[in-house]
Formats: structure tokens, C-alpha cells, sequence
């Protein structure tokens, strides 16, 4: 099953789920959003968002596919631009850090590594342009919570915790979380300079049986 992940453009929005779509949690201010919601203006308001930090700021999200078939997607941005951020009891994020904001695997996809390939392709394009760390407000079940109720608006801690984020400021329910990117691309770079070195030796000692051999 082939599997590739792609950057999200105003051209292929509309391979989110339709809930995704509507859903301005994250972009719109708590009051806007219900003005939104209101008069039915939430997908238009998404793209409004996605378009806007796109031309300001740049690539904001990725979608993966499983085939051809979108299963899952993630949405990023300065944390200047999400307005919501700012509702969170844990907030402000730091000021050297991307927010992560909407992310949903399809259910029936989940378990399989997607989220996890997600999380690695925002932190390698993050790092190619210069960001520090990625920071995401992390959702903590608590007892009494009904889960037959979905909320994908915000990203299970324990996910996060899973794919390398570590808890910078701790809440029972809103904990802040952090990826730090030189860290979470250290085994790449370990990788690379081990090969280089491998390769280097094996050059010097071709090099030097040459040598020897043209001595001889």
C-alpha cells in the first residue's frame, strides 16, 4: 500500500472531510466563530484562513494518502495567526515555536503510522525553513468524559507524547506540549555523517590498495 504526503494548496482543501472544512476552531475568535457557524460561512472562512497565511507565511499543512484516497491531514501556523491559541489556559506558546492546530487520521486508518508520518513531515519542512520547535495544547481524557464524543479539534496528548512531543507546561485537561526539532531530526543528521564517514574511509582505503598496487 503506497502512501504519500503532500502539501496542502487552496486546489486540493477540498480533499478534507467536509467536517474538517467547516470547522474554524482554530483560525476564528470564539465569538467569530459563532457568528461563522451561524450564517454558514465556516468552509468559506477556512479558506479565507488557509489563503491568507499561505501568501503571508507560506506552506500551513499536509495531507496523506493512502492510494489515492486523502485519509488524514495537518494544519500549522504562527501562533500570531490561529486565535484560538490564545483561549488556552496554558498559552502563550513560545515565541520560537509553530503552532500544530487541526489534525484527523480517518478512524479507519488510524493505528497504522499516519499520524507519525504526519508529525515527520511538518518537523523536516519546519526545519528546512528555520523553525526552533513545534508546539501543540494536547487534550487529557478525564473521568466522566463521554467517549462516544469525537472532539478532533484538539490533539490527544498521549499522541503526542507517542511521536516525541515532551510537556512544557502541565494542565489536567489543556497541557501545552513541545517538539524540538534539532532533536527530532538528530537521528537523520547521525545517519548522514555516519555514511559520510563510512564512505570517506572506504575512498582513502581504495585510494591506498591503488597505491600499492602501483608500486608494486
Amino acid at each position: 500500500m503506497s502512501r504519500r504526503v503532500v502539501g496542502i494548496t487552496l486546489d486540493n482543501l477540498e480533499e478534507l472531510p467536509r467536517h474538517c472544512r467547516q470547522c474554524v476552531y482554530w483560525e476564528l475568535a470564539p465569538h467569530l466563530k459563532t457568528e461563522a457557524e451561524e450564517y454558514g460561512e465556516t468552509e468559506l472562512e477556512k479558506e479565507a484562513w488557509v489563503s491568507s497565511v499561505l501568501l503571508e507565511w507560506g506552506s500551513c499543512g499536509r495531507i496523506v494518502y493512502s492510494e489515492s484516497l486523502p485519509v488524514g491531514f495537518v494544519l500549522f501556523a504562527p501562533p500570531n495567526v490561529v486565535p484560538r491559541s490564545a483561549a488556552f489556559p496554558t498559552s502563550p506558546v513560545s515565541p520560537d515555536a509553530v503552532l500544530l492546530t487541526g489534525f484527523n487520521v480517518l478512524a479507519e486508518f488510524r493505528g497504522g503510522g499516519l499520524g507519525r508520518l504526519l508529525v515527520q513531515a511538518v518537523a523536516q519542512d519546519l526545519a528546512k525553513r528555520g523553525v526552533k520547535a513545534i508546539e501543540a495544547f494536547g487534550k487529557t481524557e478525564l473521568d466522566g468524559d463521554d467517549p462516544t464524543v469525537e472532539q478532533d479539534c484538539v490533539v490527544p496528548a498521549d499522541f503526542l507524547r507517542s511521536v516525541g512531543f515532551k510537556t512544557v507546561r502541565p494542565h489536567a485537561r489543556w497541557p501545552r506540549l513541545r517538539l524540538e526539532l534539532r532533536s527530532g531530526l538528530s537521528w537523520k543528521e547521525d545517519v548522514e555523517a555516519a555514511l559520510e564517514q563510512l564512505l570517506g574511509t572506504v575512498s582513502v582505503s581504495t585510494a591506498s590498495a591503488t597505491l600499492d598496487r602501483a608500486r608494486v
